[in-house]
């Protein structure tokens, strides 16, 4: 039985975002077309679940190229890769998707362009992070990787008279901030991106936890460890008011103790994770008195990315075939 005084908040937006979609499809969509296996280099999204249910239908997870069978198809995360990646797949003559997340491909660009125009690259971001990484690739020798504002602090460049800083898409937007902020006081010449490289996705989704998180007791986040801007999500809702904030992948990792005498509980979701997980937490919560659902919505989200062209132009040519 519902508990009047027990109530959820639920954030929207939440979920998937674009790119996400984009990039799940186009595996579903490779395998239907060219038939399983298809390789994925690195997990496609940075959720469990999702992984799992494309392994479930055929998609094949590898950490590099060379584990790829000359000749199979493979699908590059949207994560993005290093141009390396690129020459290494046509080299194995792999039949690569790039399911890259435009977002991400728009820094790239920027990365290449200031690269090419001389600048010194400062890359706020996660040195491990496979997106960090990837974007790295593009101008290894011009940037450097600032992980938080400790390390901004103290980092050093060859030239800080041509200087720009970049960011990783799936930060805490405070986080980077503070980061650039630190930058800033050193560097006197350092430009800003010309537009904001942190995605309007992670950013809704930090806003709309924000809105609700002063009046929650405890705010649960569904999303996978290596998921970012998931993580970010529980040090979000913790810098804006909840008494607690935990990440988990699924219901089952929901503890009892986590609910002891609290009433308002917040659920929202990392930008790689399907809706289904979020309604398996809904109905956990539902069965111990919180059947109260109260949505907090701060943002509409329309965006959607078309599929990658080299997949698109297949599937048009076996439409064709079929006519």
């Amino acid at each position: 039985m519902d508990n009047p005084t027990k109530k959820i908040l639920l954030a929207s937006p939440r979920g998937y975002c674009a790119g996400v979609d984009r990039a799940v499809v186009t595996v579903e969509k490779a395998l239907e077309l060219y038939g399983p296996p298809v390789y994925v280099r690195k997990e496609i999204v940075h959720n469990k679940y999702v992984v799992q249910d494309l392994q479930g239908r055929g998609a094949i997870f590898v950490d590099e190229l060379d584990e790829v069978p000359e000749g199979s198809t493979v699908v590059f995360s949207a994560h993005g890769v290093a141009p390396s990646v690129h020459v290494e797949a046509a080299e194995r003559y792999l039949k690569a998707i790039d399911a890259t997340c435009p977002l991400v491909t728009k820094v790239h660009a920027e990365v290449k362009r200031f690269a090419n125009e001389g600048f010194q690259i400062l890359l706020v971001g996660h040195n491990d992070h496979e997106e960090v990484v990837g974007t790295a690739g593009e101008a290894p020798d011009v940037i450097t990787v600032v992980q938080d504002a400790n390390e901004a602090a103290t980092v050093e460049v060859a030239d800080s008279s041509k200087l720009i800083w970049l960011s990783q898409t799936t930060l805490s937007v405070d986080e980077a901030m503070a980061t650039v902020d630190v930058l800033k006081s050193r560097f006197p010449n350092l430009l800003s991106p010309p537009s904001d490289d942190i995605c309007y996705a992670t950013q809704n989704r930090q806003l709309a936890v924000k809105a609700m998180a002063e009046q929650c007791d405890v705010v649960i986040v569904v999303g996978s460890v290596n998921s970012s801007n998931s993580v970010r999500l529980v040090e979000v809702a913790l810098d804006a008011g909840a008494k607690n904030s935990y990440r988990v992948d699924d219901a089952s990792e929901l503890q009892e103790e986590w609910f002891t005498a609290t009433s308002t509980v917040g659920v929202t979701s990392g930008a790689s994770v399907p809706e289904q997980l979020v309604e398996e937490v809904l109905a956990w919560l539902a069965a111990r008195g919180y059947g109260s659902v109260e949505v907090v919505k701060t943002a509409e989200e329309t965006l959607i990315f078309s599929l990658p062209p080299e997949l698109r132009r297949d599937i048009k040519a076996a439409q064709q075939a079929k006519a």
